[in-house]
């Protein structure tokens, strides 16, 4: 089945042709409408009810048409701006949560998530090591005083994620007179200091897009990550991070739940993000997820969850045919680049789909155990599309 993603218009979006989420629906949709002033966030594809995809040929919804839910969500996202300070709750707490107020958490599943930079990517991921952010309290005397001698102290003496838990409370519960008035005396006075430790544009760009917001602060207790095209994160349940530029693509358990405190316009819920949140410092260097390859044009990212896993395909132009090996779970294929024929079985028998940039196709169960890339006419460029499964890599 050929799909429609479904595009959110966040505000942190990239606006018009500048975003790929846009021009990947500009290719997929005949009937999309760009506008040059509209920011275009993310696409969606899957099942989830806040943007359930569309079968191209019937209009029915995947859900409908599949009579099921798919385990996972995948998406396209294109920043301008900083997503908020965020984790994501663990099963447990995402059913608490939802019973309470499904107003906010609009399911019970849990989040974990795979991002996989598409272009260069920064994020906020993890805390950093605890001596690295005692060093930058130290160096950035207003946030020192922000958060207090007594509990600065404590940080020094025990370097445990007790008292990193106790420094961090403080800051995301400060009064907003005081965070901002910390806020202005770094940008103002610490200009050296913010680049010699390369924050600097960082800073300045988050902190003009939310003056006065704690979430900016997270700069100096959070490892800073740069991505290149085609490396990932993998963030679990409870692991604090915020995207702030770049475009990738993601692939969750199918939710929508976030527990936000800084760098949004939307609802924060300080106290449950610093109730959930995992305070354990490690390097930039281990928050870099590796896939695995399988031979020269597929590699598998697949997280400790069972819930997903996502495929890269890269397959050269000079490459006439390609066999990938699949098992019999119902996968969502998304082409970033190159033109493919696809050969596989379904449940009405054999078929062949043109696939091209921007073309999204539902794989059944049925075209186990493998699907064919074949070349075509037109083909002068390499093929790269992301498939995004159930995570049965787990079960080898």
């Amino acid at each position: 089945m050929e799909l429609t993603g479904w595009v959110k218009n966040y505000e942190w979006g990239k606006n018009g042709i500048h975003s790929a989420v846009a021009q990947l629906a500009m290719a997929n949709d005949p009937d999309f409408v760009l506008k040059d002033d509209e920011p275009y966030a993310e696409m969606w594809m899957g099942t989830h009810f806040c943007g359930v995809s569309i079968v191209k040929e019937t209009g029915e919804t995947l859900d409908r048409a599949l009579k099921m839910e798919l385990p996972y969500l995948f998406k396209v996202l294109s920043i301008k701006k900083a997503l908020s300070i965020q984790v994501h709750p663990n099963k447990c707490e995402a059913e608490r949560l939802h019973a309470e107020r499904p107003e906010i958490y609009k399911d019970s599943n849990h989040k974990p998530e795979m991002c996989i930079a598409l272009t260069p990517f920064l994020a906020l991921v993890g805390f950093q090591p605890i001596d690295d952010i005692i060093d930058n309290i130290d160096e950035f005397q207003p946030l020192s005083k922000l958060i207090g001698k007594e509990a600065v102290h404590e940080l020094h003496q025990k370097r445990d994620t007790e008292s990193l838990k106790a420094c961090y409370e403080i800051l995301m519960r400060s009064d907003d007179a005081k965070i901002a008035a910390c806020l202005k005396e770094i940008a103002k006075k610490y200009t050296k200091e913010l680049e010699s430790n390369e924050l600097l544009n960082v800073f300045n760009k988050i902190n003009a897009d939310f003056p006065g917001d704690v979430g900016v602060l997270s700069l100096f207790f959070l490892n800073l990550i740069h991505l290149k095209p085609g490396q990932g994160i993998y963030l679990g349940a409870n692991e604090i991070h915020a995207y702030l530029e770049g475009e990738c693509v993601e692939c969750m358990a199918c939710s929508d739940n976030v527990i936000r405190a800084g760098l949004t316009p939307k609802y924060k819920d300080v106290e449950q993000l610093i109730s959930s949140v995992i305070y354990e410092g490690k390097p930039a260097r281990c928050k870099l997820f590796m896939p695995y390859r399988i031979d020269d044009f597929v590699e598998v990212f697949a997280p400790p969850v069972d819930d997903f896993a996502v495929i890269h395909v890269a397959i050269s132009h000079t490459v006439d045919t390609y066999k990938l090996e699949i098992q019999k779970y119902g996968s969502i294929m998304l082409t970033l680049t190159g033109k493919r024929i696809v050969n596989l079985t379904t449940k009405d028998g054999p078929k062949e789909i043109t696939v091209s940039r921007g073309s999204i196709i539902y794989i059944p169960v049925e075209a186990a155990p493998a699907i064919e890339f074949l070349h075509t006419e037109d083909c002068g460029d390499d093929f790269s599309a992301y498939i995004a499964t159930y995570n049965y890599f787990r079960l080898a």
